[in-house]
């Protein structure tokens, strides 16, 4: 005699044919809304692909963490081609102090944070270099030094990346409210906002000015991934380590010395920066794909609430600051 939870040979072929229709179905559904999110704002390019992976979960996982991390590293080269090196540098300047005192304090705050919550050392590390310097990427160079295990690194990306998608969609309100200006918002955006990408994204969606102030500070913030990686290194104590230079950093700013200094084609300049916009877009659907409903349940409580902590005590003091 059968039990209920017996099934047929008949039946496990359906069911075997109907997954294998939904995973062809949602990957061609995925590849039509890449497509579409060229053509949409940044924070709904985010917001779809969140949608899409709490509905119809991940397709194309590998595809999606890749490209996202290639593409928004030719994103940030192109707006170089938008941005003259003088007033980078100048608005780099400005934000100089509040980016060596902010990541400093960051680090120190989640070492405390993680040791009060008792938060595993290595996910509580990766979750503090993350907001102190520039989110995802910040982590996916610290994390070999500290030879963190898998589950200390989805963790704190998947932590990093909920924070991100709130921050792109509250901060321009926000700073509207406070009647913020460009280069303010652009200043708080760059600080207390993790990754490059969100960091570009609500730059673009306050202004043109906010835009080039968040990503030129941001920038040099992410510079801040050299010599936090060397010191990892050496708190965690492990030897023969590599610390990965974000070259894109360099080539961003040799595309600013070339629109600065070289007769650039204003139609060319032009269309450098319309695709960078429309390729943000883009790496903002991918990385919104990514926060599957088992990424977000795999994070836990304690690093979330670690995260949280950090990035509103940052947002609150970084913003009385520049106020």
């Amino acid at each position: 005699m059968t039990t209920r939870n017996e099934h047929s040979p008949e039946q496990n072929k359906r069911t075997c044919q109907f997954k294998n229709m939904i995973t062809k179905h949602s990957r061609a559904l995925f590849i039509a809304c890449l497509v579409l999110s060229f053509f949409c704002s940044p924070p709904v390019a985010l917001f779809a692909g969140i949608a899409f992976a709490m509905l119809l979960g991940t397709p194309m996982a590998a595809f999606s963490k890749r490209w996202s991390k290639r593409l928004l590293q030719y994103v940030v080269v192109g707006l170089g081609f938008g941005m003259n090196l003088h007033s980078s540098l100048a608005a780099g300047r400005d934000g100089m102090i509040f980016t060596i005192v902010s990541v400093a304090g960051v680090l120190l705050a989640g070492f405390l944070i993680g040791r009060l919550l008792g938060i595993s050392k290595k996910s509580s590390y990766l979750i503090s270099v993350g907001t102190a310097i520039c989110g995802g990427s910040a982590i996916a160079a610290v994390s070999p030094v500290i030879k963190a295990e898998d589950d200390d690194i989805s963790l704190s990306l998947a932590t990093i990346f909920i924070l991100n998608a709130v921050a792109l969609f509250i901060f321009p309100p926000i700073g509207r409210a406070l009647e913020l200006t460009q280069h303010q918002f652009g200043t708080w955006a760059a600080i207390a906002i993790h990754d490059t990408s969100s960091v570009v994204g609500a730059g673009l969606a306050y202004g043109e000015e906010a835009l080039l102030t968040a990503t030129t500070i941001k920038l040099t913030r992410a510079l801040w991934i050299i010599p936090v990686a060397f010191v990892s290194a050496l708190l965690f104590r492990h030897k023969g380590t590599r610390v990965q230079i974000p070259w894109f950093i360099l080539l961003f700013v040799a595309a600013m010395i070339v629109n600065t200094y070289l007769p650039v084609p204003q139609w060319l300049g032009h269309f450098i920066r319309s695709a960078s916009h429309s390729m943000l877009s883009i790496t903002l659907f991918l990385i919104g794909s990514t926060l599957s409903i088992a990424v977000v349940k795999n994070t836990g409580i304690k690093p979330l609430v670690e995260g949280i902590v950090l990035w509103v005590v940052v947002s609150a003091v970084s913003l009385l600051a520049i106020i």
